[in-house]
């Protein structure tokens, strides 16, 4: 039996399916995780959902911020952006089942000393608090009214986590520190804007990972999001989104060993 952490599919079902068969990937004994953003982009979001439902039982994964740009796009609260691939999904027959099973899926998963989130932890988070905050969240996404989170998921405030934040604002920055977080400042400001490479990371900031006397140092997590960062490993980060959909590699780590398989970009993942 073997685990494997898996980077951002972001829909490239077909170098996905290239990586599972380099692994050997066996589900009636193997698992998965993945790090969240297993659609939009490339072409084949459809098919790694089915995928991902098909196989729950060897899986478990992460939400993204593709993953709930899907579902809001699917109830109208955001049109499509240019560059989505959701199309398929919405066409479906079986799309919002697909969709409703997606939005039952956590924020954060933490086994033993190993923690997956899709971005990152604020600094000022220890583990713990973390799985509390990502509960909140999750407990408003799986209720019959959690359409209205939906309406109000997307904006750029608050920047800093505070224990008293009430209501939306603190919903908001808690999925946005899950699903978005890249770099922030010492005290845990964040810059939404930043996608960039390390070397170029705006004066006063630094990687959320980076900040010194963050509470979370000493726990092992795995994360992706960041695909100019590429494979990174240390300071026990395991950053694994290695940017297969701009024509990178598709990344998976094997949690018992540590050992990372790669599988390069298929063309026919993009349009």
């Amino acid at each position: 039996m073997a685990t494997y952490a898996i980077g951002d599919i972001q829909g490239c079902f077909y170098a996905f399916q290239a990586l599972l068969e380099k692994l050997r990937f066996n589900p009636s004994h193997d698992r998965l995780w993945l790090v969240g953003d297993m659609i939009n982009r490339g072409t084949g979001s459809l098919e790694m959902l089915r995928w991902c439902v098909t196989h729950e039982h060897a899986i478990q994964v992460v939400l993204g911020n593709h993953d709930l740009h899907a579902i809001a796009v699917a109830h109208n609260i955001r049109p499509p952006h240019r560059s989505d691939t959701l199309r398929p999904i919405l066409e479906a027959s079986d799309g919002m089942q697909l969709l409703e099973w997606l939005r039952h899926q956590p924020l954060i998963i933490v086994e033993d000393d190993i923690t997956m989130v899709h971005a990152g932890l604020l600094p000022q988070w220890t583990i713990n608090q973390a799985i509390t905050y990502a509960a909140e969240v999750e407990a408003v996404l799986r209720r019959d009214d959690y359409v209205q989170f939906l309406q109000h998921m997307y904006g750029n405030q608050p920047v800093i986590w505070q224990d008293d934040l009430q209501g939306m604002d603190r919903l908001r920055l808690i999925t946005n520190a899950f699903t978005r977080l890249r770099v922030c400042d010492v005290h845990g400001e964040l810059d939404y804007s930043f996608k960039g490479e390390l070397a170029d990371i705006p004066a006063g900031f630094m990687p959320w990972f980076q900040v010194p006397n963050r509470l979370s140092q000493t726990s092992t997590i795995i994360c992706g999001h960041w695909s100019a960062l590429g494979l990174y490993q240390q300071h026990n980060i395991h950053a694994l989104d290695t940017g297969c959909l701009w024509g990178g590699q598709l990344t998976a780590m094997c949690l018992e060993t540590r050992a990372i398989t790669q599988v390069n970009f298929d063309p026919r993942d993009k349009d």
